[in-house]
């Protein structure tokens, strides 16, 4: 998905930082604040950004397009224990990134201290979803279950936008053309929805995009991009308590038909 006009025009002016640059700003251990709101607010919220971010820019682009594979035990363990709210949960993904096509086996744990640990390996995943050797010792070592269970279960697209702040420790994505499917053959896409996700040390740091969007009526409100593929494609699973956000990201749709 290319973004439009609006969205680019705004972007231009931006300053620039480098992949290498980038190094200083992983942000492995991190507090994470999720924002999902239309894609028609996003040019205005990009206008108020620049002066205070840098735009992440590899070989004269800075929109870049993932694949995602999730993987999960057949008892779906990793989204109940989101959807039911442990503290202590984890995700376990390959990454694409199209830009290197290079991919990654990814572990992320949320901790009962509300931050996010992020572990990863290049890996890919085998033609018949299989984890390699190495991935499984991996796995293993960063996740209280046995990787023989995990098997693929949702694919999922979308664009990103990755910011740095020029004066403050924080990374902001700007995520949107967010589509699903699953190995059964049903695909959803959420064609109007944008997610802003602020990344940073501590969540009392100052947050200019945070002020931003405060100010535009749009306030923090979790958004797993696992969770909700898995709920948009997979009616057997407990999704009452993401009702609120399907009903959100529903009226942003509806909106903008």
């Amino acid at each position: 998905m290319l973004p439009p006009d609006q969205v680019t025009q705004k972007l231009v002016s931006f300053p620039r930082i480098s992949l290498e640059e980038m190094e200083n700003f992983r942000l492995m251990n991190r507090t994470d604040t999720k924002y999902v709101l239309s894609f028609s607010k996003v040019p205005a919220i990009l206008e108020g950004m620049n002066g205070n971010y840098r735009i992440l820019t590899i070989n004269g682009r800075n929109l870049f397009f993932y694949h995602t594979t999730y993987l999960d035990t057949p008892e779906y363990l990793f989204f109940n224990q989101h959807v039911t709210g442990k503290r202590s949960r984890h995700k376990v993904r390959y990454r694409k990134y199209e830009i290197n096509q290079l991919t990654f086996l990814e572990v992320k744990k949320k901790t009962n201290k509300d931050r996010t640990v992020k572990w990863r390996m290049e890996d890919n995943l085998a033609v018949d979803g299989k984890c390699s050797q190495l991935a499984k010792e991996f796995i293993n070592k960063h996740v209280p279950l046995s990787p023989l269970t995990l098997r693929p279960v949702l694919l999922n697209t979308f664009s990103r936008l990755t910011f740095v702040g020029t004066d403050i420790s924080e990374r902001v994505t700007v995520d949107f053309g967010i589509a699903y499917s699953d190995h059964a053959g049903k695909s959803e896409s959420l064609k109007s929805v944008a997610v802003i996700e602020i990344k940073k040390d501590t969540l009392t740091a100052r947050s200019p995009v945070a002020d931003m969007l405060k100010a535009s009526a749009v306030y923090p409100g979790g958004f797993s991009k696992y969770c909700i593929g898995s709920a948009l494609l997979n009616q057997n699973l407990r999704i009452n308590i993401l009702k609120p956000k399907l009903l959100l990201i529903n009226k942003i749709e509806n909106e903008n038909l």
